[in-house]
Formats: C-alpha cells, structure tokens, sequence
C-alpha cells in the first residue's frame, strides 16, 4: 500500500492564475498618461527656461575699444518659445477630446516638440540680432559684432523640445485609450444616467424642489403616481 499525504502538493509558477489583460492593459495607459504628462511638463518648462538665457555673445568695436555685446533665445528666435506653450496647450486638451480630435491635438502636440527643436537648433546664430545691437550701440548702421560664439543653452532648449515631442508621440500611439475629462461619461463614452431624488408627498420643500428640477413631484421614478 502506497503513502498517501493529506498535505496538498506546492502550486508551480506555472499553475498561477494568469493576469487579466484588462488590468494589464488599464495599468499600462496610466504608465502611458503619466509618461505623457511628465514628458511634455518638464519639456516645455525647460524650453521656456532655457529660452531666456543668454544664446549668443560677440563683441563690437567703438574706437580703440569694445563692447561686449549678448543676446538671449528670445531675441534670436521666439519660435522656441511660443510652440512650448502650444504644446503645454496641446497636452491638456488631449484630456478634453475623444476620437479624431484627440488624434489631431496628439499630432499638434508632438509637431510643435519638433518645430521647438528645429528652430532651436537651426536657428541659433544670433548674428543678425548682435549686428543689430552693435548698429545701435556704435550709430554705425554698417557696424558688425566680432568674435561671434554661441553657448549651449539652444541645445539645452532643443533637448527639450524633444521631450515635448515625446509627449506627442505617446498621445498618437497610446492616447486613445486615456480617459477624457469630466465625470458625466463612463469610459465608452456614453453619458451616465442621473440620479432621480426621492420625493415625499408629505414635505413641501421636496415638491418644490423636484418642481425647480422640472420633475413631476406626483410620480415616482418608474413614473407610477405616488398617491
């Protein structure tokens, strides 16, 4: 006669009750949103920061000496800066809208991150800005700043601008499962029923009230008569 154990046998990993795909997939668009927010927050805050340090700087000549001479990404491009704010915009509408519209805010979101980029990067010389300011500082309208450098401060905004289009890129290919805003919509999108409150015959500021509601006060809410 064999030994049997009243003990039950130890369940493998294999035998485990796999995850739901709901849950998994309900956690994964709220890593998503979080991602997105985080992203496109610390993006734009970064790119409007950084536009207002000091991009170039260069030298004019004034007789024997010379000036010093600075400009700040503003005053070289404020392209940078205004699609920051477009995208910063963009990222909270995509929370606003469904469907097609928050496929179209998602694409905003992300082309403004790659214009900011663009224009940061390409259009970071600042010459023409400094000639300008060594024209009005020598009252030579043919006066040209010297010793032109740049400083990283365009590549820190360019970088993020990146994190702005990052945003984007996870609102177009994640977005359509991110809740919208506002309570009134459960998450198929169809509004929720309202509540109808109770009503006593016997208390006047119940029939007043359901009156100011537009409700029938003498029917109940399965529409029988309450007296």
């Amino acid at each position: 006669m064999g030994y049997v154990s009243a003990v039950p046998p130890p369940r493998s990993d294999a035998s485990a009750e796999p995850e739901a795909p709901d849950s998994r997939s309900s956690r994964s668009s709220r890593r998503s949103v979080a991602a997105a927010l985080l992203l496109g927050a610390l993006g734009a805050t970064v790119v409007l920061l950084a536009s207002g340090r000091v991009w170039a700087r260069g030298t004019a000549a004034i007789g024997s000496d010379s000036l010093q001479l600075s400009a700040d990404g503003r005053a070289v491009t404020g392209l940078p800066a205004a699609l920051a704010i477009v995208g910063l915009a963009a990222l909270v509408a995509v929370f606003a809208v469904r469907g097609k519209g928050r496929l179209l805010v998602s694409g905003l979101l992300a082309l403004s991150g790659l214009g900011a980029a663009l224009s940061a990067l390409f259009g970071s010389d600042g010459r023409s800005v400094l000639d300008a300011q060594a024209a009005r500082t020598t009252a030579d309208s043919a006066a040209h700043v010297a010793g032109l450098t740049q400083t990283t401060w365009p590549y820190v905004t360019a970088a993020g601008a990146v994190l702005i289009l990052a945003a984007g890129l996870l609102a177009l290919r994640f977005g359509r499962g991110w809740p919208a805003m506002g309570g009134r919509y459960e998450r198929d999108g169809r509004p929720r029923p309202r509540a109808v409150a109770a009503v006593d015959p016997d208390r006047p500021e119940d029939l007043w009230k359901a009156l100011d509601r537009g409700e029938d006060p003498t029917t109940g809410p399965s529409g029988d008569r309450t007296r």
